[in-house]
């Protein structure tokens, strides 16, 4: 193929449609997990355990899809298979997860201080990130299989959108469902029916959007696929059909850029999951009067405004994708981006004002436009001809999931050091973006 063809805007939009309604599902796990799990009972230093679940199960399936899809040829497609799949489950989970409260049973509590309730929202948690995870990868992977070089950027741009569009709408759907009435306090121990609701709603979303991108989108046949990247086809077929792929020799030929952008990405996420993990705790404590009562109206008020100040962090990395293609170098793009969220992290720790938060949260959103999509870009442009794209993407997401491992398993031992102050974990998120900032020089980013 002398001339690679190029998509429309609306092609590229049918291609990433369906991260719009997974991204809402995503945007309600975030900002909801701590709040459901404080209102089943588990202490604020158990809270970082919690969130060790989401990444770590995709580290573990994201490669596994990756390797996967490369080898699917069939005639549903090469990665919408798993999309369908990943989505089915993950409509299902969203159901039972917020209704974890209301299948207490009168147990003792057991393992790790954990009662049934706990247990079971435990074990949502786990299938709901796993088919999130599994439903998420393939929107990546259809734009570095479809999309030529010249038009990723575009194409990342409009996921980018779409992915901050459904977080806008997964965060303020709490606060939108207790507006219209829906009850926003419940019982000790039993999640609130606006957030009940908002899984449900959250769920319908996500599945027509889904197949929506399923029957919108047609994938290329083998052929066509080694012609748009200058494969041999004969290769290809032999890799993608029965040869088995060694994912560990795969990292060892991994070019430069994965590790260099990776190394960025391992602070940036870190940050990240302590936004998710302490931002309900840090804003009832400095802006709803001290408030630690996780069954007070108070809390559950604050949480709903986490939501809030969520959207908001949306709506700054919506506007923030807007102004990135005006920088002239990737590079430059990628420091100012992380030392904007920087300021916008260490700021809350000293603002005690709920609306003043929503301006830190609103910096917040141009870091979390940078990191959805420059390193996918980057990444997707040094994988261009490599027939192991998914399982490099699949792996690359090891870089997502590594760093809030760690930062969840020592979250609890960092919150001491810190005498259990929540905001001071904010302030530390703004220190490692900072470093992610410094660690940008490291990247080769070809002209």
């Amino acid at each position: 193929m002398d001339k690679k063809v190029k998509l429309s805007f609306w092609q590229m939009w049918n291609l990433s449609f369906g991260f719009f309604g997974v991204q809402i599902a995503y945007a309600l796990q975030s900002a909801n997990i701590s709040r459901i799990f404080a209102t089943l009972g588990a202490d604020p230093h158990q809270l970082s355990f919690f969130w060790i679940l989401p990444p770590l199960m995709g580290m573990i399936v994201q490669p596994l899809i990756g390797k996967w899809s490369d080898r699917t040829w069939c005639r549903l497609g090469r990665r919408k298979p798993y999309l369908l799949a990943g989505a089915i489950v993950a409509v299902l989970v969203m159901v039972l997860l917020p209704n974890a409260g209301s299948l207490r049973l009168n147990t003792a509590y057991v393992l790790l201080g954990l009662n049934s309730a706990m247990w079971f929202g435990l074990f949502s948690l786990i299938f709901l990130d796993t088919s999130i995870n599994v439903a998420m990868q393939p929107f990546k992977m259809m734009v570095g299989d479809m999309v030529g070089e010249e038009q990723k950027a575009q194409a990342y741009s409009i996921q980018s959108f779409l992915c901050n569009a459904g977080s806008l709408v997964g965060y303020l759907l709490p606060i939108f469902f207790t507006w219209i009435g829906i009850a926003n306090e419940a019982p000790e121990g039993v999640v609130p029916d606006s957030v009940i609701s908002s899984f449900y709603v959250g769920a319908a979303i996500l599945i027509v959007c889904v197949l929506y991108t399923f029957f919108k989108v047609k994938e290329m046949p083998p052929k066509e696929y080694a012609e748009f990247h200058g494969i041999d086809t004969e290769s290809l077929e032999r890799e993608g059909g029965h040869r088995r792929i060694n994912l560990f020799k795969l990292l060892v030929k991994a070019p430069r850029t994965f590790w260099t952008v990776g190394l960025v990405q391992f602070f940036c996420w870190a940050a990240f999951l302590y936004m998710w993990t302490y931002s309900n705790g840090t804003l009832a404590f400095n802006c709803w009067g001290g408030v630690t009562d996780t069954s007070s109206k108070a809390y559950q008020d604050a949480g709903n405004w986490v939501g809030v100040a969520f959207a908001v962090q949306a709506v700054g990395a919506v506007l923030w994708a807007l102004v990135l293609p005006r920088f002239r170098k990737l590079g430059k793009a990628y420091v100012v981006s992380l030392l904007i969220g920087a300021a916008g992290f260490a700021s809350l720790f000293f603002i005690h004002d709920k609306y003043l938060a929503c301006a830190a949260y609103f910096l917040i959103g141009a870091a979390w436009a940078a990191m959805l999509a420059l390193p996918f870009t980057l990444l997707t442009n040094a994988l261009e001809g490599d027939s192991h794209m998914g399982s490099y993407l699949g792996l690359f997401n090891c870089t997502i999931c590594l760093p809030q491992i760690i930062a969840a398993a020592t979250g609890g031992f960092v919150l001491k050091l810190v005498g259990g102050n929540q905001g001071a974990m904010l302030l530390l998120a703004g220190i490692f973006l900072v470093a992610g900032a410094v660690c940008v020089k490291f990247i080769k980013i070809n002209k």
